[in-house]
C-alpha cells in the first residue's frame, strides 16, 4: 500500500485529536476544547521552521499563531486562518478514529475543518521547506478557537490581533473562493395576555392565540417580503420561526409566550433595522409583541471585494474566474469586522459538515494544498 501523502497523513493525526467545542459537551469532559490539538499544531509548525506563539482566548483555550517571516521587512501580512474546534456526536468514539478508504477520510472534522487546518498549515510549510519566502509578505496561520459555537476565536483576534491585507478562512467551499456569506440574528419575540382559570378563559387574555398570529405573519407576509430583495451572489435573505414556549398547564390561560426567530441578513441589513421593520409591520396588523434583549447570537454577514490584489491572486491560484456566496456564516465576518478584508475558501463539502460519517475526498485535500501553496508562492 503506498504511503499517504504528507496532508492526508497530518489530517489523520488531526481527527485522531478530540477538539470538541465545549458547549457540545457536559462540563469536565476530556473531549472538549481545543488545546491539545493546538499543541499538536503548534508542534507540527515548529518542526517545519515557523516562529509560533499563542493567543489566550478563554480559560485553557487559545488561538495557536504560526508566523512564515519575509526575507526582507514586513510590509503586508496574509492570514490562513481555519478553526481547531469540531462539533460532536452520540457516538464520538467511531468519529475519532480515521478512516482511509476509497478515496475518502473519513472522522469528526474531516470535513469541518480539520481538512482545512491540514492543507494551510502543509501549505505554509511547503513553502518554509522550499526556502523561497516572500520578500515583504508575513504569512500567519492561525487556528482559532471556538468557532462552532460563539467565534470567540475570530473575534477576539479582530481586537487584538496584527493588521492584515487578507484573511483565507479556511471552511469548506469545494475550493471556491467565497467574498460573500449571510448573516445570522437570534432573536426572542414575546406576547403578553392575562392569566385566568380555564374554566373562564373569557376572563383572561391568551398570549399564545396572540403570538400564533404573529408566528403567522412572520411566516407568510414577512418572508414574502423579504423575497424582494436580492443579493447578486446570496439570494434573499430568509427567516424560521424555530422555537415556541408559553403557557404551564392546560387549565390556565398563558400570560407569556415566547419564540425564537433565526433571521438571515444580506450584507447591510443591521439588528436594529431588522427590530425596527418586523415591529413596524406586526402593528400594522393590529399585533403587539415585544423583543427580549436578550441576544441569543448575532453574525454579521461578509461582502468582500473580489477586486482586491489578494483575492484575484486566490482566484488566479484556484483556477476561479468569479468568486462566489455561500448562506452559512464562519470566522470570515468578525475578521472583516475588525478591519481585515476576508474570503472563505477551503477543500471539501459543507454538505459533509456535522455528519455522522463526516468525510472529504482526498483529491479536494491535495488540490486544494497545491492551490493555497500557489498562491502563497505568488506574495511578494
Amino acid at each position: 500500500m503506498a504511503t499517504p501523502a504528507p496532508e492526508v497523513r497530518l489530517l489523520q493525526e488531526l481527527i485522531a485529536i478530540p477538539s470538541v467545542n465545549p458547549a457540545f459537551l457536559p462540563p469536565g469532559n476530556p473531549r472538549a476544547g481545543e488545546r491539545v490539538v493546538g499543541e499538536f499544531v503548534a508542534d507540527t509548525a515548529r518542526r517545519g521552521g515557523l516562529s509560533v506563539s499563542t493567543q489566550p482566548v478563554f480559560e485553557g483555550r487559545a488561538n495557536i499563531l504560526a508566523r512564515l517571516t519575509p526575507a526582507g521587512k514586513v510590509r503586508h501580512r496574509v492570514l490562513l486562518a481555519p478553526h481547531l474546534d469540531t462539533v460532536g456526536f452520540p457516538d464520538l468514539d467511531a468519529l475519532l478514529k480515521p478512516r482511509l478508504k476509497n478515496g475518502r477520510i473519513t472522522g469528526r472534522g474531516a470535513c469541518d475543518t480539520k481538512g482545512c487546518v491540514s492543507a494551510m498549515l502543509s501549505a505554509v510549510l511547503n513553502v518554509a521547506r522550499s526556502g523561497k519566502r516572500p520578500s515583504s509578505t508575513e504569512i500567519v496561520f492561525v487556528g482559532l478557537v471556538d468557532e462552532e459555537n460563539g467565534q470567540g476565536g475570530s473575534r477576539y483576534y479582530a481586537r487584538h490581533g496584527d493588521s492584515a491585507d487578507l484573511a483565507v478562512v479556511g471552511e469548506p467551499t469545494r475550493l471556491e473562493v467565497i467574498t460573500a456569506h449571510k448573516g445570522d440574528l437570534w432573536l426572542q419575540l414575546k406576547t403578553r395576555g392575562r392569566s385566568a382559570h380555564g374554566a373562564t378563559p373569557h376572563l383572561g387574555k391568551n398570549a399564545v392565540l396572540e403570538m400564533a398570529r404573529v408566528v403567522e405573519v412572520l411566516e407568510t407576509r414577512y418572508a414574502e417580503m423579504l423575497q424582494e430583495r436580492s443579493h447578486p451572489l446570496l439570494g434573499s435573505p430568509t427567516v424560521n420561526v424555530g422555537a415556541i414556549r408559553g403557557g404551564t398547564q392546560p387549565n390556565i390561560v398563558p400570560n407569556e409566550c415566547v419564540i425564537s426567530i433565526d433571521r438571515r441578513t444580506l450584507p447591510g441589513e443591521t439588528e436594529a433595522g431588522v427590530k425596527r421593520e418586523i415591529q413596524t409591520l406586526l402593528r400594522s396588523m393590529g399585533l403587539t409583541a415585544e423583543f427580549d434583549n436578550l441576544r441569543l447570537s448575532e453574525c454579521d454577514a461578509l461582502e468582500t471585494s473580489p477586486e482586491l490584489p489578494g483575492v484575484q491572486a486566490l482566484c488566479r491560484a484556484a483556477g476561479r474566474r468569479r468568486t462566489r456566496g455561500v448562506h452559512y456564516f464562519c470566522d470570515a465576518a468578525p475578521l472583516a469586522a475588525g478591519g481585515i478584508p476576508s474570503v472563505v475558501f477551503g477543500p471539501g463539502d459543507i454538505a459533509q459538515a456535522h455528519t455522522a460519517d463526516e468525510w472529504i475526498a482526498v483529491e479536494s485535500l491535495q488540490r486544494g494544498t497545491a492551490i493555497l501553496e500557489r498562491f502563497l508562492r505568488e506574495l511578494e
